[in-house]
């Protein structure tokens, strides 16, 4: 996989980061349509408990963004698709890693 990574034209380099403690994030965005006032109050909220931003709003959306790793993104998804269901789109990007300064993990 790593060999073919690097025959890729983007690629510039490919770092085996398996047995390296790294610091990893994801970008998450999501967007919530059709909100009622209470919805939105429950919104800020939620974004409150996460540590997320909400990044713009109008009378009845709610744009979020979450800057965290992959399990945590997954756990504000199953949320908001549990209580929001046909009223979110999402954007992801993939995870981006580099490796720890220290010697713990984070």
């Amino acid at each position: 996989m790593k060999k073919q990574l690097n025959r890729c034209v983007e690629v510039i380099k490919v770092i085996d980061y398996t047995n390296i403690p790294v610091h990893m994030k994801e970008l998450l965005f999501v967007k919530i349509n059709d909100c009622s006032e209470t919805e939105k109050t429950e919104l800020f909220r939620i974004a409150q408990v996460f540590d997320i931003k909400v990044i713009d709003y109008n009378q009845d959306t709610v744009l979020l963004e979450c800057v965290q790793n992959e399990s945590k993104n997954d756990d504000l998804i199953t949320l908001l698709e549990k209580n929001y269901s046909n009223k979110i789109e999402l954007v992801r990007s993939g995870s981006v890693a580099i490796e720890s300064v220290s010697i713990t993990n984070k």
